[in-house]
């Protein structure tokens, strides 16, 4: 692994709120989570409330050791949180409130060079939904050497020209495949295969990497034109919550650090699939659960 990779995520951070209790979470944050546990340098960049939830994330960030000095505190809006729902198949539905700290992410020096900085910046459409954080967003992508879109369509907190803004500045993008379906229609694809639909997005975009989660059928990423597919693995799921955002921080460090792209793919699906097996969205694993599950388990339907 490439443990000189410097990779900062933006956006939403916040506590899930299951039945049972709640848990850290939201999409980027959870991606810096999987990368810093995977040994990359990773910065995080949102807002929260000076309240206990929001000092419990900065705590629990520090301790793990994700850079927070551009996690903005103040005292207007709470910390973000979202209440979770699971269906018995273990997937998950969002309610997530508005407004909360991370819509007023403000733009500061340390962010603009902490960005200029890094060799990957991660930004989601859902941390777009508010004007403030949305201005602070596009500004810093103009700063990013390598930028990587997570699509995340949630609650209609989204617009079709604001997406596709989003999407043509990223050389990396991530959808589900609903996702996928959705925008290459907002783009004007008539085709109905997700291969025909993934090809159109390519012909109209700068991106070189686009990867498609599918759920327990695994993944599809496209690379440099080249097609690589992934059927899954057997897992018996508790719940999907934060699986495609480990699976992001898997690939992306994986082909940052110009492993073999199919490698890559079984990987990030891999690790995908162990967060579905486990409660919340960042289970802790070692580099032996990992190799166990991998080479000791099978693809096809989970």
């Amino acid at each position: 692994m490439n443990r000189n990779l410097n990779i900062t995520c933006f956006g939403e951070v916040l506590w899930d709120v299951f039945e049972d209790g709640e848990k850290i979470g939201g999409a980027p944050l959870n991606v810096a989570i999987r990368l810093n546990s995977m040994g990359i340098n990773t910065s995080m960049i949102s807002c929260v409330a000076q309240d206990s939830r929001g000092g419990k994330i900065i705590n629990h960030l520090n301790t793990i050791g994700v850079n927070t000095t551009s996690i903005h505190v103040q005292s207007k809006y709470p910390t973000g949180i979202v209440k979770v729902t699971l269906n018995q198949l273990g997937s998950a539905t969002y309610d997530i409130k508005y407004p909360v700290a991370w819509d007023k992410i403000p733009l500061t020096s340390k962010m603009v060079d902490t960005v200029k900085d890094c060799d990957a910046f991660i930004y989601g459409s859902l941390a777009s939904r508010d004007p403030k954080s949305r201005e602070t967003l596009l500004e810093l992508i103009t700063n990013a050497k390598y930028k990587v879109l997570d699509v995340n369509l949630r609650q209609n907190y989204y617009s079709k020209d604001l997406l596709l803004k989003l999407i043509q500045a990223a050389e990396f993008i991530k959808f589900n495949d609903d996702e996928l379906f959705e925008i290459a229609a907002m783009m004007g694809s008539t085709y109905n295969s997700l291969e025909q639909n993934l090809n159109y997005i390519k012909s109209k975009v700068q991106a070189t990497s686009i990867c498609v989660t599918m759920g327990k059928h695994g993944g599809l990423l496209l690379h440099k034109d080249c097609y690589y597919y992934n059927s899954g693995y057997k897992i018996a799921v508790k719940d999907t919550v934060g699986a495609g955002d480990s699976f992001l921080a898997s690939l992306l460090v994986k082909l940052l650090s110009d492993s073999n792209p199919q490698h890559a793919l079984d990987f990030a699906c891999g690790i995908g699939a162990m967060v579905a097996g486990e409660s919340g969205a960042n289970p802790i694993f070692s580099d032996t659960q990992i190799h166990t599950f991998l080479y000791g388990n099978s693809q096809g339907d989970r």
